[in-house]
């Protein structure tokens, strides 16, 4: 395997205040994924119908994306950031406090297009903060963040089956977030030390040159990479139950199973980020999640599921740190802009391959719709094998 020059990733207190941030963001994101199929059973709607939760989030992350760059430049990185957050909170609530599909769907919006803005404008932050370890740095935040959602999905779990109900779990995130602001809120990173010279004003024709066919195709890559992790964050439960006869909150254990391999995986895919090409070791993981999901796919035991589910996490793992990072990478110097388009691209995915996989739920049954993965994963290869530079 071709390896690269091994790069320093220096944690500084900026540095976990992101990866902090980031937790913060996984408990909204597991927290939303264990409730979907609590929604199902007690609205009573079809799979298609709840798969709309995915496609409001989606919704919300294509409007942040293409609201993320005049955010940025107008309130700056550290307000888009924060705002993020608390806008993510309010769609959180919304959740928690709906009985109705309408209201349902309209917090998963609401949440979703919130915590985009929150997501994507602190990893253009690492990118920038960390230079050449910033693939590793994106992928180690992503490994605080899903340490977190093992957390959340545990503790969902044992709402659900509690007096309390799953819903109480919902407040996770408000509490996270006001604590971490109270704790870190006047923490950002440092501004840069000011050149010699002043660096040339890029004309506004060069800054709105166009993305070369790399960059389209790296995001292409990003929207199979996180269709196959919210599809498994959304549906993987429901197979579990019908295989395993595990009841629904049950299975949403399955997702705590996941997530440790997602988790145990960004750790070490940070390290692998600082010796090997990012597209070398995203293609090592998608052959992973591809084995991963080939073990769960045919299991109706729940031993055999969980370790299914837990190398599935481990391909996982890396998919979106290193798309994303690959998608940077492509943008010719315009990381904030490569963000909201990131954003877009992530949205798209995350949005649609759950509502697929669930309309196709409908129509053939879970088991068979979830062929949908190695498809993606064939998607994201030819895409990684056609773009990858030379070098």
């Amino acid at each position: 395997m071709t390896t690269v020059a091994a790069a320093r990733l220096a944690r500084d207190r900026p540095t976990w205040l992101i990866y902090l941030q980031l937790a913060t963001f996984a408990t909204y994101l597991y927290g939303l994924s264990a409730a979907l199929p609590m929604i199902r059973a007690e609205l009573g709607v079809s799979q298609a119908a709840a798969g709309l939760h995915g496609t409001a989030m989606a919704v919300g992350g294509i409007a942040a994306g293409l609201a993320l760059p005049a955010l940025t430049s107008r309130f700056g990185r550290r307000a888009a950031t924060w705002a993020g957050l608390a806008g993510m909170n309010i769609g959180m609530v919304t959740v928690a406090l709906g009985h109705a599909l309408p209201v349902t769907v309209l917090g998963y919006l609401l949440a979703g297009g919130s915590a985009s803005v929150s997501l994507y404008a602190a990893m253009a932050v690492l990118s920038d903060h960390h230079g050449a370890a910033g693939p590793a740095a994106i992928s180690e935040a992503n490994a605080v963040g899903v340490t977190s959602g093992i957390a959340v999905s545990y503790v969902f779990s044992l709402a659900a089956d509690s007096a309390l109900g799953w819903r109480s779990a919902l407040y996770i995130p408000v509490v996270a977030t006001t604590v971490l602001a109270l704790a870190m809120g006047r923490v950002w990173v440092p501004a840069p030390a000011p050149s010699p010279a002043p660096a040339p004003v890029p004309s506004a024709g060069a800054e709105r040159r166009p993305y070369g066919w790399r960059f389209h195709t790296a995001g292409a890559v990003l929207l199979c990479c996180v269709a196959l992790e919210f599809t498994f964050n959304l549906w993987a439960a429901e197979l579990l139950a019908q295989r395993t006869g595990l009841t629904v909150a049950q299975a949403t254990t399955g997702l705590s199973a996941m997530l440790a391999g997602v988790a145990a995986g960004r750790f070490g895919g940070a390290r692998l980020a600082l010796r090997h090409p990012a597209s070398a070791v995203l293609l090592g993981a998608l052959a992973v999640t591809l084995a991963g999901w080939t073990i769960f796919w045919t299991a109706t035991a729940v031993p055999v599921a969980y370790a299914g589910l837990a190398l599935s996490g481990l391909g996982i793992s890396v998919h979106f740190p290193l798309a994303l990072s690959r998608v940077i990478a492509a943008s010719g110097g315009r990381p904030d802009a490569a963000s909201g388009a990131a954003s877009i691209w992530g949205s798209l995915g995350s949005g649609g391959g759950p509502f697929v996989l669930g309309a196709l739920g409908d129509g053939f049954g879970t088991h068979t719709a979830f062929l949908l993965v190695p498809a993606l994963i064939l998607l994201a290869c030819g895409g990684i094998l056609s773009s990858r530079s030379p070098a």
